[in-house]
């Protein structure tokens, strides 16, 4: 009798090893398909498919909000907030068309006329001189049909059913949503399993002692009953001794082949900067384009580090008493260059084009960089290892659609192979593309 209530007892106890274990690997596997979907970033097409509102021509709607973000968003919101000056919400409504040409291609010269509307939000912006730009007409009109359409215009939150808020992920694709549900599972479950292991322990500590006491054992279930466990000859055994000298080796083996292959790699490279400056605060609350201060992003093979004076074109108004923003009038007072800490620094021996990434190829910047806008302090998010930018060469498809220069090469490609068109089908992977 005693012997089944100890094999049962083990039985017990391993199962409840195995359900913990089991347990536990969900919860990882949850919470690292989190991490991954959290910093995963914006890929290539992740925006196939969408559908512009409205009744203006989509193109029109994609020209005017690539100016709109380029030229004036650092100084308007599209929707009612002021920034510099005046939200632009409904501005087509407030103003007539041919006042709106004349006042964005040179608004000074309308001030200098004593136009009264010119004047007025003049003198009620803090007389803060709007720049003059050379738009054509037909890029003005495309900016105030972006701006009409209220596509820009960033909705407060609002609560929804069962206190849902309007503009949050809500149900499967909310990350946590279910997750913080499952989490509370499985803590409740392991919780539900301590217990009854420790009340089973309990019942054969009650049943042992009862035995003990009846003095109605044999030799044999005498021995069963009060058995110990000798830990020694664990510990003792060559075949243990073996298995745990094997493991430290192939531990120890690899540690050192991960140490040697990430030798150069500066993934997670979080360096700090003279200048506490926000990107999450910039590109992602300000939605201010990453062109406007890396302006030679999509024309030149490096994305330039912006000026100071690019910086004064917002905050000779805005928080010019912070501590951070002193540090930039200083270095203009003293004519010197803000030195920032470089962050993603690809050896002498590669190539490395953005305009042909970024203009060519419409890869976007948070393919690379990761989730930019949501970054206090950047980190080089992506290895930008050889083998790391093969793989997206090898994986990437081509936009060869209107382009007669790819005409013969995909339909050579299409005759040799079942497969996309991709960069590694146009030479991407050539050695010659990036060492020279």
């Amino acid at each position: 009798m005693s012997s089944c209530i100890l094999k049962s007892k083990s039985k017990i106890f391993f199962a409840f090893l195995f359900a913990t274990m089991l347990s536990f690997g969900a919860y990882a596997q949850g919470e690292s398909e989190q991490a991954e979907v959290a910093t995963k970033g914006v890929e290539p097409g992740a925006t196939e498919g969408a559908t512009v509102g409205g009744g203006a021509d989509p193109a029109v709607l994609d020209a005017g909000e690539a100016l709109f973000k380029n030229n004036c968003v650092v100084c308007h919101s599209a929707g009612g907030d002021v920034i510099v000056g005046p939200g632009l919400q409904g501005i087509t409504e407030r103003r007539s068309q041919p006042w709106l040409l004349k006042w964005i291609k040179n608004s000074q010269a309308l001030i200098a006329a004593g136009d009264p509307e010119a004047v007025a939000i003049y003198n009620e912006y803090s007389k803060q001189a709007m720049p003059s730009f050379a738009f054509s007409d037909d890029e003005i009109k495309s900016i105030l049909a972006y701006l009409e359409s209220g596509q820009g215009v960033v909705s407060a939150p609002t609560e929804g059913p069962e206190g849902a808020v309007a503009g949050e992920n809500v149900g499967t694709d909310a990350i946590g949503a279910v997750g913080g549900y499952l989490d509370v599972i499985l803590v409740v479950l392991i919780i539900v399993l301590i217990v009854l292991v420790v009340t089973l322990l309990l019942i054969t500590s009650l049943l042992k002692n009862y035995l003990n006491k009846s003095r109605t054992l044999n030799e044999y279930d005498d021995e069963v009953v009060n058995q110990r466990f000798d830990f020694s000859k664990i510990y003792k055994s060559k075949a243990v001794r073996t298995l745990v000298l094997l493991i430290f080796v192939v531990v120890l083996v690899d540690l050192a082949w991960g140490t040697a292959m990430g030798v150069g790699i500066q993934q997670g490279y979080e360096p700090k900067q003279p200048i506490a400056f926000s990107h999450k605060l910039h590109a992602g609350e300000h939605q201010i384009n990453c062109n406007y201060c890396h302006s030679t992003v999509y024309k030149s093979k490096s994305a330039s580090i912006p000026s100071a004076n690019i910086c004064m074109n917002c905050h000779s108004q805005i928080k010019t008493e912070s501590p951070e923003i002193q540090k930039i009038y200083r270095a203009i007072e003293r004519n010197r260059p803000i030195e920032w800490v470089r962050i993603h620094n690809l050896p002498d021996l590669a190539y490395f084009n953005h305009s042909q990434h970024t203009q060519v190829g419409g890869i976007e910047c948070q393919t690379c960089h990761g989730p930019i806008q949501e970054m206090d302090v950047v980190y080089q998010y992506s290895p930008l290892t050889m083998g790391w930018c093969i793989d997206c060469h090898r994986e990437t498809p081509l936009n060869t659609e209107g382009n007669e220069y790819y005409d013969n090469l995909v339909e050579l490609h299409e005759q040799s192979s079942k497969g996309a068109f991709t960069v590694s089908s146009n030479g991407g992977t050539e050695c010659s593309k990036c060492h020279y």
